[in-house]
């Protein structure tokens, strides 16, 4: 399986589809997921991209992160598992 990218400083308004739409021009997404709140359904101003391969998710967070989407600058950097 490919690598997850964290994507943050996300504008409120960013969709799962405008992320999608900005990552993939380097590869094959898998999934782009932008995570909202549970109760207000409002986005937290993060999210996930996941590629089909390393070296396309290589690429993307080269060239991606400090880049501007929905006009804010965004931070991409690989996920890690969340400690419990």
């Amino acid at each position: 399986m490919g690598k997850k990218l964290f994507v943050g400083g996300l504008s409120w308004g960013t969709s799962d589809e405008m992320l999608r739409t900005a990552f993939e021009k380097f590869g094959e997404v898998v999934e782009a997921k932008v995570v909202t709140d549970r109760d207000t359904g409002r986005s937290r101003g993060f999210g996930f991209v996941q590629f089909a391969d390393d070296a396309s998710a290589g690429k993307a967070r080269d060239a991606m992160n400090g880049a501007e989407i929905d006009g804010r600058n965004i931070r991409v950097d690989e996920a890690h598992d969340r400690r419990r």
